[in-house]
């Protein structure tokens, strides 16, 4: 049972592998993230998050005299005059600031787990689950084959069986 297990999980932990490093959803994120040629103001913003306290993009800060997104946006709008790509602009903010400042992880490093942890973590489950219902299953007693629901069972305890009509006829 226990090469069973381990079988399983080896499969689990496999398939979940493959999937985030050869998923073209993950692989499209950063490429998607940081390759806008002329950026708008928003896209670029959209990858930032404001430092206020908010916890917002510096998009989406709704306060109106914010000291961190409407200057940020302001500085935005200058790099943007001045040439610079989206991927530029991030990284230059991300070194200012550090990996706190990215609306998203990135994937490389130790940040890939933040991407792929969510469907380890349910892969792991589902195969836990799958290996405990197997267990369930194969734990049940089965009855025997020549045993007739009808019948009296063969082999008890005589004198068990007198304490207990005894028993039961003084309840009466």
């Amino acid at each position: 049972m226990r090469a069973k297990f381990t079988l399983a999980l080896s499969l689990v932990f496999l398939a979940t592998a493959l999937f985030a490093f050869f998923s073209p959803e993950l692989m499209n994120v950063s490429r998607e993230t940081f390759s806008a040629e002329t950026p708008t103001n928003s896209e670029v913003s959209e990858g930032l998050t404001c430092q206020c306290g908010c916890g917002l993009t510096v998009a989406n800060c709704n306060m109106p005299t914010c000291g961190f997104s409407v200057p940020m946006r302001r500085d935005i709008d200058r790099m943007i005059g001045e040439g610079k790509t989206r991927a530029q602009i991030i990284a230059f903010y991300r070194h200012q600031y550090g990996e706190k400042v990215l609306s998203a992880p990135t994937t490389e490093g130790f940040n890939l787990l933040a991407w792929t942890m969510p469907f380890i973590a349910l892969a792991l489950g589902g195969g836990l689950m799958v290996l405990a219902v197997g267990r369930w299953h194969s734990n049940q007693p089965s009855a025997p084959a020549d045993s007739n629901k009808g019948a009296a069972p063969t082999s008890f305890d005589l004198e068990l069986r007198r304490k207990l009509e005894k028993e039961l006829e003084e309840r009466r």
